[in-house]
């Protein structure tokens, strides 16, 4: 299997070096955090000591830490920290007495699933997000959306390689990784939770329906829901709240990150199948959105959705600063305005909107609203 450069993630380690000790690299499984740890490695000058602690032979090791780090100098690279949680006050230690240590620890959890890590070590460590491939690093076409992100799934040599690589990722997930984490859930609960919420992608969340399919109360199905957002499988997009008269929709938005992996668990191993399939809408929504997410370099704390009780909508509000991004994600070649798109320029002041289809056209609906193919969006934001 081939690699692909991400150069722009090895800048970024350098760049969280130059001001912190410890830079933590977080991102689900298997979406290429060891691959970047080892070729930031290549490039190091200095002694390098490197921990992977689903080897039982180095999470031995951590038994006793200080005895283990107290002496090395140089780079030290733990790998699935959050499986030793009881390490961070202990790393908080080490980098305050020695100066002459920098700590690259990577992570398959968010820091909320790892809480210790930023209670620790707050003020030494700054965060890397790490996704699977997307299409600011000069990757196009419908394997991609097909697919998904994950290296081993997107480099495969044809589509029924990628798809049994991601039925097995979901299996060790269910049956592995969950547990390790510290939950306690049956992975068939789970995977039917998951599967039950492929309904849910890109619409409202309504814990108290889905808890009924389940035989699950609402607090259980916000916890599961949480541990698969915690683990970067799901995206909860949270509602713009402006301060207007219209009742706002205020449950949160859900969306599969990873295009294949929501293939994955709705069956769909081709884009033959999903086109005659009747999520072909939602996955095109989810997969564009995470797309300009990419694109744009925003944080997830910088992205909404706008929807009114009388059905005026933005699929993605971004919002840094006093600047507002405004977008509708359509699969059509032919896109229209809609009632719901000048509600929503007028009641929240935007400038325009940029609806987003598939391909490369680039031309305009009206004077404020914009038609971006996906394609000729990301090479304008590559330029």
């Amino acid at each position: 299997m081939s690699l692909l450069p991400r150069s722009h993630y090895l800048e970024g380690i350098e760049r969280v070096f130059r001001g912190h000790p410890i830079c933590g690299l977080l991102g689900p499984r298997q979406c290429g955090k060891t691959t970047l740890a080892r070729q930031y490695i290549d490039n190091y000058k200095g002694e390098v000591h490197y921990y992977d602690l689903e080897d039982p032979d180095d999470l031995s090791v951590f038994n006793n830490p200080k005895l283990v780090l107290e002496h090395l100098k140089g780079l030290i690279v733990i790998d699935e920290v959050q499986l030793s949680p009881d390490l961070f006050p202990y790393l908080r230690v080490l980098v305050d007495r020695n100066k002459e240590v920098q700590l690259l620890i990577l992570g398959s959890a968010s820091q909320d699933l790892i809480r210790q890590s930023s209670e620790s070590l707050a003020g030494r460590i700054s965060y890397i997000e790490v996704t699977p491939f997307t299409m600011d690093e000069d990757i196009f076409g419908l394997p991609l959306w097909v697919r998904g992100g994950f290296p081993r799934s997107y480099l495969a040599q044809d589509d029924d390689t990628s798809f049994h690589w991601r039925q097995s990722y979901v299996r060790t997930f269910l049956e592995r990784d969950i547990p390790n984490l510290g939950f306690s859930i049956s992975p068939l609960v789970m995977r039917r939770f998951w599967t039950i919420l492929c309904d849910f992608h890109g619409n409202l969340f309504n814990g108290s329906e889905l808890g009924r399919a389940l035989d699950l109360d609402h607090k259980t199905t916000k916890k599961y829901l949480d541990i698969l957002t915690g683990t970067y499988m799901i995206r909860q997009l949270q509602p713009w709240h402006a301060n207007i008269t219209k009742r706002q929709v205020k449950s949160s938005k859900i969306y599969f990150r990873d295009s294949g992996i929501f293939h994955t668990l709705i069956n769909l191993p081709t884009f033959d199948d999903i086109s005659r399939s009747s999520k072909v809408g939602a996955s095109w929504e989810g997969f564009a959105l995470e797309q300009v997410i990419s694109l744009t370099q925003s944080e997830s704390q910088d992205c909404f959705f706008w929807s009114t009780q009388t059905g005026a909508e933005i699929d993605l509000l971004i919002v840094k600063g006093v600047k507002r991004q405004a977008f509708e994600f359509k699969y059509s070649n032919k896109p229209t305005t809609t009632k719901s798109m000048h509600v929503s320029m007028e009641t929240l002041g935007l400038d325009g909107i940029t609806v987003i289809i598939p391909g490369s056209a680039h031309y305009f609906l009206t004077e404020r609203i914009e038609v971006w193919g996906l394609e000729a969006f990301a090479k304008l934001h590559q330029a």
